[in-house]
């Protein structure tokens, strides 16, 4: 089920439950691959990966984002890429965090400062909230993983 949330000035969500029911193993080379100069390579497979497996620790709170905007592109996360959200992690400072304000979605840095708490976007083309008593405010989840295409 997809459902989309439009924020005024911030980031769009569309929201999608993960499929866990079948495993996609993918083969994992034994060799890691040098991001620097280059190294001899190895054609010796050992394992193989389920991205399930590794992506997603608590399958039944855990569920994925399509981000929609710009707001956060300082912490690496891009218009069109897809979060990974873990509902049943508590939210620290400083967490990339997916909630609701005032009935509205959006993912940002959850900062906390004294008694004070805000919602920093990771973008300086906008302004960070600050969470009132007032508004209806609640964290969804922190996000886990971002997944994006390179450039």
């Amino acid at each position: 089920m997809m459902q989309l949330y439009k924020i005024k000035n911030t980031t769009q969500l569309d929201f999608y439950s993960p499929s866990i029911e079948t495993a996609t193993e993918m083969p994992l080379y034994s060799s890691m691959i040098s991001a620097g100069f280059p190294s001899p390579a190895d054609d010796y497979l050992e394992l193989s990966l389920d991205l399930n497996q590794y992506l997603i620790k608590h399958p039944s709170a855990t569920f994925y984002v399509r981000v929609k905007g710009d707001s956060m592109v300082n912490a690496g996360i891009y218009d069109g890429d897809l979060l990974i959200v873990d509902k049943s992690l508590e939210p620290k400072n400083d967490s990339i965090v997916v909630c609701v304000i005032n009935g509205e979605f959006t993912v940002k840095k959850l900062k906390r400062s004294g008694e004070k708490l805000y919602l920093i976007p990771r973008n300086p083309r906008y302004n960070p909230t600050q969470i009132s008593e007032e508004m209806d405010f609640q964290v969804w989840g922190v996000v886990t993983y971002t997944i994006h295409e390179p450039n």
